[in-house]
């Protein structure tokens, strides 16, 4: 018998041993199997989580941010440990203790999966295996997904201490509204650091894992406030939180941005502009838009806040004006269709989900959209964005339109309006648009850049990828290759009619003004900006070297050596006219424009700094008080110094006296060139003081003529009047630097001939000549054209020019107005 008992238990022990033998060898084999070709966990140890990229100004303002998941990376040791206890309690309170998985959870969920029948799967997962999952695996609940979770999880705790795997966790997990990780969530959710959290609001982020979509503060605000307080139970269930604590915290309402309680960061951030959207673009190409927006960098711009605020305002303020002047009225094309204009809040609603602009501030103050509710025949009613009740536009503040409010507006067009003493003024974004560039001179930073009236509107940034031509602001070029070639701003130059024969027929160009004026000096060629003489002295030049000039200062790639284009006639971009201008306003020497000073790593390491320049003495402990270190350049000269002084001076009378002296008055001297093309359809103006370039254009999208009274001069100058005023309050400004190896020789500006020393009156102007070359007066230039048998330019000068003296003692005959016979359009001013 007792054989027999001992044999029926080896019977069941035996069978015991082979199954649980069999199990393991199963379960083992299941584990190989699955253990195959998995994603090596190791990689994880070099992890970079892709990170926002955040741009700030000058002063350390964050002024915008970019990212595709908007995550702010934080290193374990800089998140506090109540978040840290906050997530363990919410989803894995053994973290400290198990080996990759808890087997008590499985288990117990397994139960629970049998128990509901698989109505109620939950997953178990740690912490560890949460990280295989996000990082390595698919988001499904598949065993096999489960098994290689767990063959993960193990390995990734050999490999990783728990503090490193918390990490990556608590910066990697999504939890809602496009926050990653838990910095960004806790500025998204409560506008706070994590230093800053209190226990709630810290168990409020720890139950978003679960379901972020479930979890809403505001749309389900009873079920996260639920979640919140399991949390805080776990929380002083653990021991991470006293019983006093638990009973304060989890009697504290559920606040958060979205329910209003808080204001949100963004509100912080000012509306994104076209500087730090360019800046967006050029890094994107420069890194490579996936490390850009991943990246994590850290960028310091050059932007001036005040500046750019200025800038803003007088683009806005110069295209509004010849808007006005058109008479026009066109609205922003949108209308709230099906909406019951009676109902307030469902006009609110469809006009605050409306794509009007939002970023328009003039100087009459802040744009707001609005949706006509009535138009009667003296009044429009208007229902504005964000302000109470309605407001009222009175039949004067359209006189500037053709037309009354029956012939423009419509029950539910959406406009744009302003505040104006005690009624409401309509406005709309003109049709006619611009770019506006300003940098310093001697570093090419960029302060300030308008691409447009309004970003919002329209995202092309017209400063930087808008080609247009620059008309006569190109025409320094053609001056600075002819006084590096020998010429002087005294040197003649015919100013008369020219025929060339073209494949397209016959050229005739003309100056602005419809004249001509004989024999003229070439400042004042440049002052008045006369076409013909700028054509006979491209000729005289050679458009290659006048081709190779322009290149040598950015404006084109590979210009065509077309004699149009001495006049501007080949496209290029403002940004590049900018840049090419400060190189004569600093003396002749390369300058590489930049948006950007320095760009850091997600580690802080300086991967970029545009200032390359050395200080040579700045650790002497011996420098002297107040005495400024040495700092040494290595930059390229592009120019001679004394043809890049002539050249300036030159442009001084351009604004002193020629086509922009009615819209240039600035306290400290400054020298430009405007530019017109043919039929208006481009207006430029460039100009700089010694230390700040700044250049604008106006024209439409689509070029087509701008109409009459539309010149560079008209146009752009006060722009850059009134921009450069409040430059100079705040930068200053002084005369040009004149460079050594030179002498200042007086001559009369009409005629070129050479004054006395003690000359004096508006004809007489000093002009800077290189020591060592006697200049030659009365040598006169006509590029070899010959004239039209109908444009007896020489008899018409004889009988009714102004006659002067020149300094050789002869006469000379200028200032006629002429009979153009058959010329006609062409060519640029």
């Amino acid at each position: 018998m007792l054989r027999f008992i001992f044999s029926f238990f080896g019977s069941i022990f035996s069978t015991l041993t082979l199954g649980i033998a069999m199990a393991a060898l199963s379960v083992g084999a299941i584990f190989w199997v699955y253990g195959r070709d998995l994603p090596s966990h190791e990689s994880l140890a070099q992890y970079q989580p892709p990170t926002i990229s955040r741009i700030y100004s000058g002063e350390g303002q964050l002024i915008d941010e970019f990212a595709k998941e908007r995550r702010l990376f934080t290193p374990s040791e800089e998140i506090p440990a109540l978040v840290k206890q906050a997530f363990i309690s919410a989803e894995d309170k053994n973290f400290y203790v198990h080996k990759g998985y808890d087997a008590r959870g499985i288990l117990a969920a397994a139960v629970q999966a049998v128990q509901s029948r698989g109505r109620n799967v939950r997953g178990a997962s740690t912490i560890t295996q949460q990280v295989m999952k996000n990082f390595l695996l698919s988001g499904d609940r598949q065993a096999e997904r489960k098994i290689k979770e767990i063959i993960l999880a193990t390995r990734l705790e050999e490999t990783l201490s728990k503090e490193q795997i918390l990490e990556l966790y608590l910066n990697e997990i999504f939890l809602g509204q496009n926050s990653y990780g838990v910095t960004a969530a806790a500025q998204t959710y409560f506008n706070k650091t994590l230093d800053e959290l209190t226990p709630h609001e810290a168990a409020t982020l720890a139950s978003m894992p679960k379901a972020p979509s479930d979890f809403h503060p505001v749309r389900r605000k009873e079920r996260l406030l639920k979640r919140r307080d399991y949390v805080l139970e776990e929380m002083k269930e653990n021991g991470y939180i006293t019983d006093a604590v638990y009973d304060y915290e989890v009697a504290q309402p559920l606040r958060s941005v979205q329910n209003g309680d808080f204001e949100a960061f963004r509100t912080a951030l000012p509306p994104r502009d076209y500087f730090t959207d360019e800046i967006r673009r050029q890094l994107s190409s420069d890194f490579g838009e996936g490390e850009f927006f991943t990246g994590g960098f850290t960028i310091r711009a050059t932007i001036d806040e005040e500046m750019q605020s200025e800038a803003a305002l007088a683009m806005r303020k110069g295209l509004e004006n010849f808007d006005r002047s058109r008479q026009i009225w066109r609205g922003t094309g949108l209308t709230l269709e099906g909406v019951d204009l009676n109902d307030e809040a469902a006009w609110r609603d469809a006009l605050a989900d409306s794509r009007a602009p939002r970023d328009i501030v003039t100087e009459g103050g802040k744009w707001h959209p609005a949706v006509v509710l009535t138009v009667a025949e003296q009044s429009l009613t208007l229902g504005i964005q964000n302000v109470d009740g309605t407001g009222t536009v009175p039949r004067a503040d359209i006189k500037w339109m053709k037309g009354n409010f029956f012939d423009n507006f419509t029950a539910g067009d959406v406009i744009l309006t302003m505040k104006v003493d005690d009624h409401w003024s309509v406005r709309q974004v003109p049709e006619v648009q611009g770019g506006f560039v300003a940098m310093d001179v001697n570093t090419g930073r960029v302060i300030a850049m308008q691409g447009g009236f309004s970003y919002q509107a329209s995202v092309f940034n017209r400063a930087t990828q808008a080609r247009r031509q620059p008309g006569s602001s190109f025409k320094p070029f053609v001056y600075a290759a002819a006084l590096d070639s020998g010429y002087s701003p005294a040197t003649i130059v015919v100013d008369a009619p020219i025929e060339i024969n073209t494949p397209q027929g016959l050229w005739r160009p003309k100056n602005s003004s419809n004249k001509f004026y004989g024999p003229t000096p070439l400042r004042t060629g440049i002052e008045q900006s006369r076409n013909l003489m700028t054509i006979r002295l491209a000729q005289e030049v050679g458009m290659p070297v006048i081709a190779g000039y322009a290149e040598r200062f950015g404006v084109y790639d590979n210009m065509g050596t077309f004699l149009a284009n001495s006049l501007g006639s080949e496209e290029t971009t403002l940004y590049k006219m900018v840049a090419a201008y400060a190189m004569f306003a600093n003396g002749g020497e390369r300058v590489e424009p930049t948006l950007v000073d320095r760009i850091q790593d997600r580690f802080g390491r300086t991967i970029y700094r545009h200032d390359e320049r050395e200080c040579t003495d700045c650790l002497r402990p011996d420098l002297a008080e107040g005495q400024a270190p040495k700092i040494v350049t290595h930059r390229e000269r592009v120019m001679d110094p004394i043809t890049a002084y002539q050249l300036t001076s030159m442009m001084k009378g351009v604004v002193d006296r020629g086509t922009a002296a009615s819209a240039i008055d600035l306290p400290v001297p400054a020298a430009g060139k405007t530019g017109t093309t043919n039929d208006s359809r481009d207006a430029w103006f460039v100009g700089f003081t010694s230390n700040i370039v700044a250049g604008c254009y106006f024209g439409y999208d689509q070029p087509r003529p701008m109409g009459r009274g539309a010149y560079g001069g008209t146009l752009c100058g006060p722009v850059f009047q009134q921009f450069m005023t409040k430059a100079t309050e705040k930068f200053g400004g002084g005369p040009f630097a004149v460079p050594p190896g030179g002498q200042f020789i007086k001559i009369d500006r009409f005629t070129g001939g050479r004054l006395p020393d003690s000359a004096s009156g508006d004809y007489v102007v000093a002009e800077y000549f290189r020591e060592g070359e006697e200049p030659i007066f009365g040598l006169t230039y006509d590029g070899g054209f010959a004239m039209g048998s109908n444009l007896p330019l020489i008899e018409e000068a004889a009988q009714a020019g102004r006659r002067v003296k020149t300094s050789s003692g002869g006469t000379a005959v200028l200032g006629p107005k002429a009979n153009f016979g058959t010329i006609s359009s062409g060519g640029l001013y």
